[in-house]
């Protein structure tokens, strides 16, 4: 009796569809022109240090990520890897929001974030010891493996938290200067929008001068620097440690960045039109 209700159960478990974003992704991508590429790059405030719920599980058709094999598959929480804290982020909100407003696209996230990485280490032949990684190199490598099925959109950027310090913060604006052009040198797109985030703002933690240079070197980028734009993170909360958002920031922050990257390249294509 007992065998023939563990062979029920078990045929059961087999019929029973695994739960949305859990089962076995079977990708089939689009043409390369109709699968638009996201890079996200920083460090942990861009990686998610959220805490994951259902809703942060559930796939959505056409937002995909790179693994960290560079295998392509529906992009659920956390889709980065750079340490085992990682959590929800702000690239699935944005993906799926960026679907929506393209339905005829689907949007391929690359994530390449390195929790702590001060922006030194985003330069050729840089090295971070917290991940044991080149993150410089490293998003330089995957954007190159998936541009052969999809074209780079926009490159988001959410870092400066290990910049904010005496030594450092001085020469932060000058850095991401380079990095930008850079970048843009790498993939040959001169013009390719870059969107940087704003650093917490939370009352428990004072900025100090530092963290304020950086900010202004963020506030401050779409006046220098064609085709970059700035996303506030004004309200947002942190998640109990003072540095990292919770995950409804995140999600939050994720729309701000579509929001902001589908404003700027509406206003871009209506100067060029002109």
């Amino acid at each position: 009796m007992k065998t023939n209700l563990y062979f029920a159960l078990a045929c059961l478990l087999l019929l029973t569809p695994a739960p949305a974003g859990f089962a076995e992704d079977v990708i089939k991508l689009p043409e390369k022109g109709h699968f638009h590429l996201f890079l996200l790059v920083g460090q942990s405030n861009m990686a998610g240090r959220g805490k994951v719920s259902l809703q942060d599980t559930i796939a959505h058709p056409r937002v995909l990520t790179l693994t960290k094999d560079n295998q392509w598959k529906h992009a659920v929480d956390p889709i980065h890897f750079d340490k085992k804290v990682a959590g929800v982020g702000l690239g699935r909100t944005f993906g799926i929001l960026m679907a929506e407003a393209t339905p005829n696209s689907t949007i391929g996230l690359i994530p390449c974030a390195a929790g702590g990485s001060p922006i030194a280490t985003w330069t050729p032949g840089g090295y971070h010891d917290q991940t044991k990684s080149h993150p410089y190199d490293d998003a330089i490598k995957r954007t190159r493996i998936a541009s052969t099925s999809g074209t780079l959109k926009a490159i988001l950027w959410h870092q400066g938290e290990s910049d904010s310090t005496a030594q450092r913060s001085p020469v932060y604006e000058e850095r991401l200067h380079e990095l930008i052009a850079r970048f843009r040198t790498e993939f040959e797109q001169p013009e390719i929008p870059f969107i940087v985030g704003q650093l917490g703002q939370f009352p428990e933690r004072p900025w100090s001068p530092a963290r304020k240079l950086v900010d202004l070197a963020h506030r401050s980028l779409p006046e220098k620097i064609a085709n970059t734009q700035f996303v506030a993170s004004d309200g947002l909360v942190h998640k109990g440690d003072e540095t990292h958002f919770d995950a409804a920031g995140y999600r939050e922050l994720g729309r701000r960045y579509a929001e902001t990257y589908q404003a700027l390249t509406q206003e871009r294509d209506e100067n060029t039109i002109r």
